[in-house]
């Protein structure tokens, strides 16, 4: 597994493998052909069926500018490796001089055919039963064996600034209002929410506050601004809402939310190594249901569970969003996703609460369950994968009458 600086990129959403992705892709071809006078870039499944509403084609035109760039929509055609397919081409005197084919594979992360035979593996536990195992040998617990791996002092300066990206998007979201773009008329509600959160008591207050840090983070996704992947852009509020209230509601330091990140970073990098963070690939599960698991992984850790409760918490937060399927309505990362993020905010605290009363033990593991998304994801036909060609993509569209 790489490290988990890939997994919590910083960057502008809404999306990181349709927006994140091509945009780190066409720097890379642009740096390789300075002597191109156009580039043609076709894009194809995924990133052919909702790029518009990802805004793909603005994000690699403006990468390569000043040169021109035609942009060449194959929805029709998905390529062996990846849905999210892109071939770059760069043209002198009206003939392609060089072609790159490259996969956007979730995350803001790229690879084609040759990524995992050339990749460098940073950890050499790639399995949750393997780290467990590590777990008791040493007496040590998930962090320690990310710091372990990664270098205390170099990882806790990344974490340090991937919590402050997090918290910048909770607080401006907070404070923003009005219409969200793209042309659904979807006006933000994180600051209402949380104007309202203030007015109620117990646990209807703890569940509203959730609610707005959540749609805080993903409203400014889905505005364009700046938020960590965690793992996803389209999940990108669900780590950071239960992280940002347990530190406000309870008074969790900072080297404590920390830590609890590096912890969360390593449970989403486990599904991406076995199965995939792709809503191309395996549907929505693999986006918000990793960040269920891994905000459930991390506010367990922050209530003082055992490696086998964290572990039982992440398990419950993927498990129970197997085969939840990804259809945004006209390709925009706003309906459902926005929502569901809030959703799972709150389910990946259930998860914390429901594996704290255990004693960690459990029937299903991690791994499995793993395993099981992986497979769950190839069964989806690929209208439930980011084509915005059924679900509520749909009948959202279709006339009442």
């Amino acid at each position: 597994m790489e490290s988990i600086r890939h997994l919590y990129n910083m960057g502008y959403g809404p999306s990181s493998s349709h927006t994140m992705g091509p945009q780190k892709a066409a720097l890379t071809f642009k740096e390789k052909n300075t002597e191109a006078q156009s580039f043609r870039v076709t894009l194809y499944g995924s990133l052919g069926a909702t790029g518009k509403g990802h805004m793909t084609d603005v994000a690699i035109i403006n990468t390569l500018a000043p040169q021109e760039v035609e942009i060449v929509w194959r929805p029709e055609i998905v390529l062996p490796f990846h849905p999210n397919g892109m071939k770059f081409e760069a043209i002198v005197d009206g003939k392609s001089i060089d072609e790159w084919i490259i996969y956007s594979i979730g995350g803001g992360s790229l690879a084609d055919e040759n990524t995992k035979a050339n990749r460098t593996s940073l950890y050499d536990k790639t399995t949750m039963d393997d780290i467990l195992e590590w777990c008791q040998k040493t007496g040590k617990t998930f962090w320690e064996y990310v710091e372990d791996t990664e270098g205390k002092d170099e990882i806790t300066e990344y974490l340090t600034e991937v919590w402050s990206t997090m918290k910048t998007a909770i607080e401006k979201g907070l404070e923003a209002e009005g219409l969200l773009p793209g042309g659904l008329g979807l006006q933000r509600k994180a600051s209402t929410y949380f104007t309202k959160a203030r007015g109620y008591e117990g646990s209807m207050k703890s569940r509203a506050l959730i609610y707005a840090y959540a749609l805080a983070t993903s409203e400014e996704n889905a505005a364009g601004g700046k938020i960590v992947t965690a793992p996803t852009c389209g999940s990108c509020g669900v780590l950071p809402s239960v992280l940002y209230h347990l530190k406000v509601g309870r008074n969790i330091s900072d080297a404590k939310i920390i830590r609890a990140l590096a912890t969360a970073g390593l449970i989403g990098n486990i599904v991406k190594f076995n199965a995939s963070i792709s809503g191309a690939e395996v549907g929505c599960q693999g986006e918000i249901g990793v960040a269920c698991a891994m905000a459930a992984a991390a506010s367990a850790q922050l209530f003082g569970g055992s490696t086998q409760q964290i572990e039982y918490a992440a398990e419950m937060g993927l498990e129970h969003h197997l085969g939840l399927t990804c259809d945004p309505v006209c390709g925009l990362v706003q309906v459902p996703c926005i929502e569901r993020n809030a959703f799972a905010a709150v389910r990946a605290l259930d998860s914390c609460s429901f594996s704290m009363l255990s004693d960690g033990k459990h029937l299903v593991s991690f791994d499995k369950v793993v395993l099981t998304m992986q497979q769950t994801g190839h069964d989806l036909p690929s209208l439930y994968k980011e084509t915005s060609t059924g679900g509520l993509a749909i009948y959202m569209n279709q006339s009442d009458n």
